[in-house]
């Protein structure tokens, strides 16, 4: 095997869950090839240099293809697959930016907390029936 297409190969060594995942990040210019845009049907051989971006979106993996796979391998496999060129600065920052944002999202206190919890909405039944009741619309 020779080449293989892009969005097969990323979804084959793991850097994109599914293939759709990683068609549309190639389609929407999200992975580029020596700083150019790549379409998804676009071919990647040996020595290839791959700019991906992660699935949080925080920075971009420098990735040379140094190993072909059209079907999806185990871990270890796939990270023989490629070489990962992404520098150390880079890394960090999105650990920083990362645990800023868990960080940011333990502190968040305004009342956006997703669905209630079955005690919470029956307390909150309690006190509309109260008030209701101090209204006297029951």
């Amino acid at each position: 095997m020779t080449s293989v297409r892009i969005d097969k190969w990323l979804w084959a060594v793991r850097l994109f869950k599914t293939r759709t995942q990683a068609a549309t990040a190639c389609n929407n210019g999200k992975v580029k090839r020596a700083n150019a845009s790549v379409k998804a049907s676009a071919i990647v051989r040996i020595g290839d240099h791959l700019d991906v971006p992660t699935h949080d979106g925080l920075y971009k993996r420098h990735i040379e293809v140094v190993g072909l796979c059209d079907k999806r391998v185990s871990a270890p496999l796939a990270q023989a697959a490629y070489s990962d060129h992404t520098s150390e600065d880079t890394l960090k920052e999105a650990a920083l930016r990362r645990s800023e944002n868990r960080e940011n999202r333990l502190l968040r206190k305004d009342g956006d907390q997703g669905r209630m919890t079955k005690k919470q909405m029956r307390d909150w039944k309690k006190g509309l029936q109260s008030y209701k009741r101090e209204r006297g619309e029951l």
